[in-house]
């Protein structure tokens, strides 16, 4: 069986959980006799090729899609309505605005077209340009390597366009997998409805959608409205490649306690501090650290002066590969305090490196793991108090650590990917 698929990230060069997941992915299917085409807006060149042949969508000229610009919009029914567009206009002032909006893009799809975009394979500010333009070039290696795939495989919302795209031009079945949807990502107020009406049509484009976990499938129904038949959990697993033995240095005698991720709303940080806050008032032999970077890192920062412990709260700033298995083996303790959390790699690979983990209830990881320690995330005082008999109670930290290490170590990529096997049979049926 052969893949198409999409990502955004790829290691060594990731900004979060989404491109650690799609190199596990790839690692999978090969073990499970399944050869992967990854295509990426920007690839480096030293990304692992053992697993997958990468395409770098930057050295990809679109001058193939169709036998003309206009065909290949009207194929892959992509219309992009700028930014600017007229709220409250009529329903004819509305039919105008789209058709010069499409007259627009064909213009400059002509000026481009034969040409090669430099993705910058980033989240900036022109991130929906590169999304639109990904679908293009996504297009364009769809028919060129028709020959050489049987399904195509999108991973979030950034890659669902293209994924569609390559449906379209090809005629392929595709899987959409879902890694977080726009109701994790912040509360509702601040929901992007752009990016929401790509994860709605990339899911009814879809012929069958993976989600990371049973909460994000339950989103994927109750939220998008997709039928519950098409929609499989296909739960996160974690890459055992022996890097759990990193040997490093302490240079202090207190017990770490760390936080690791997107300093943002989504990932709860206020609630790690509240709960550092009140572990410090019944035990001063522990530190505190958050490692990762955000809109929210000023914001901690200030709460964590306000609340008078800074002398025992560290901030890393963002880590990636090594300098993460490092974190992980200087701590003590991992708290994952997530407001919403689709599924949640960084506790397994926590647990890998022996160390105790608590995780809110409200992730998918939860639904997997029994010897992680799991409270609301809003309850700040049952976090603290796992936290205190963590660090303060060897036999307890004993027994997580070792039940732990021997859970995840079951929770492999090999298995995950045997069941995306499975899905990809499906929708060739």
């Amino acid at each position: 069986m052969r893949v198409l698929m999409f990502g955004w990230e790829f290691p060594p060069h990731i900004a979060g959980g989404l491109g650690t997941a799609c190199y596990g992915i790839v690692k999978g299917l090969a073990a499970n006799g399944v050869d992967t085409i990854f295509v990426m807006p920007s690839a480096s060149g030293d990304e692992d090729q053992s697993a997958a042949r990468i395409i770098n969508a930057s050295d990809v000229a679109v001058d193939t899609v169709s036998t003309s610009v206009d065909e290949f919009l009207d194929r892959v029914k992509f219309v992009h309505i700028g930014s600017n567009m007229i709220p409250y206009a009529n329903p004819e002032e509305f039919s105008s605005l789209v058709e010069e909006e499409r007259l627009r893009q064909v213009k400059d799809f002509r000026i481009s077209y034969g040409q090669k975009y430099k993705f910058s394979g980033k989240y900036g500010a022109n991130l929906m340009e590169e999304v639109a333009r990904y679908a293009m070039v996504g297009g364009t290696i769809a028919l060129q390597h028709k020959d050489e795939f049987d399904v195509i495989h999108a991973h979030d919302w950034l890659t669902y366009y293209a994924g569609i795209a390559a449906k379209e031009l090809t005629g392929k079945p595709l899987v959409v997998h879902v890694h977080a949807t726009s109701y994790d990502r912040g509360s509702e107020e601040n929901i992007d409805t752009r990016v929401l009406a790509i994860e709605k049509r990339g899911m009814e484009a879809a012929d069958k959608v993976v989600a990371v976990s049973d909460l994000t499938r339950g989103i994927c129904i109750n939220r998008y409205g997709i039928d519950p038949d098409k929609v499989v959990t296909v739960h996160n697993a974690v890459d055992f490649s022996g890097r759990e033995n990193i040997q490093v240095e302490r240079g202090v005698k207190d017990k770490v306690v760390t936080f690791l991720g997107r300093i943002t709303f989504q990932k709860g940080p206020e609630y790690f501090i509240e709960a550092a806050a009140k572990v410090l008032k019944r035990t001063k032999g522990v530190r505190f650290v958050m490692a990762g970077s955000g809109d929210m890192m000023s914001r901690a920062i200030r709460q964590v002066a306000r609340m008078g412990i800074s002398d025992r709260f560290h901030f890393t700033g963002f880590l990636r590969g090594a300098d993460v298995q490092k974190m992980f083996a200087l701590s003590d303790v991992y708290v994952m305090p997530s407001v919403s959390e689709p599924f949640g790699i960084s506790p397994l690979e926590a647990m890998r490196t022996g160390v105790p983990s608590i995780i809110s209830k409200q992730s998918g990881a939860a639904e997997v793991l029994r010897y992680a320690f799991k409270v609301d995330f809003w309850d700040v005082d049952a976090m603290a108090d796992d936290i205190y008999a963590l660090v303060n109670y060897p036999a307890l930290t004993a027994f997580a650590a070792r039940e732990g290490y021997d859970e995840v170590n079951a929770l492999k990529w090999t298995g995950a990917t045997a069941r995306l096997k499975q899905v990809y049979e499906s929708v060739l049926k």
